[in-house]
């Protein structure tokens, strides 16, 4: 397991000019990622940067809500935080704030990936995983603390917007548990890498 606190996210400028992202996970480090997970402050309605060859998911994390126009003539609208909106990044997109700045999360995975699976989990108790040796399983608290409990090891927690990554050296059980018996809503995502297996060691 691996976990990078929100003081650790790595600040730089949207490839337009436009705004900043912050880092969590780079992987590789340098040059073309294959997978990216970051957190972006929109202060103004604009366009988003061209990411051909990715796949985009966005989360709604903070503010009143984000409308999303793209060149094939859909949209998508995150209203509320959970929110959770896919599409590819190769589309134009212009970004309209409904009411005032936002702050959203992000997960790229370049196409060469094998297929990811996202989803938004309001938990209330606990959630058991499995991880496959090919697969990393990601973990994003929106908005309370939850705690990671891996088979046979410390439990961890993570307090809202950090990131624990899961997986990657055989396969791995455990469960995710809101604190307290507080309900918290969790972002997971859960990605392969065909034909290989993950090294965290390398993440």
């Amino acid at each position: 397991m691996q976990i990078v606190r929100q003081s650790q996210f790595k600040a730089s400028p949207w490839k337009n000019g436009g705004g900043i992202t912050h880092e969590a996970l780079r992987v590789p480090e340098r040059g073309a990622f294959r997978w990216r997970v970051s957190i972006a402050h929109i202060d103004a309605s604009g366009p988003f940067s061209d990411f051909s060859g990715y796949a985009r998911t966005m989360v709604l994390l903070r503010g009143a809500g984000i409308a999303l126009k793209l060149s094939d003539g859909s949209q998508r609208i995150m209203r509320a935080p959970g929110d959770l909106a896919q599409f590819n990044g190769a589309l134009g997109v212009e970004c309209k704030l409904l009411n005032g700045p936002c702050v959203d999360l992000n997960l790229m995975t370049a196409h060469a990936m094998g297929p990811s699976k996202v989803r938004i989990e309001r938990l209330r108790g606990s959630l058991p995983y499995a991880v496959r040796k090919d697969e990393l399983l990601v973990v994003f608290p929106v908005d309370a603390p939850l705690q990671i409990h891996p088979s046979g090891a410390n439990a961890a927690i993570l307090e809202p917007w950090d990131l624990a990554v899961l997986g990657g050296s055989g396969e791995g059980t455990g469960r995710i548990a809101c604190r307290e018996d507080v309900a918290c809503a969790l972002f997971l995502a859960t990605l392969t890498e065909s034909g290989q297996g993950f090294d965290l060691t390398r993440v």
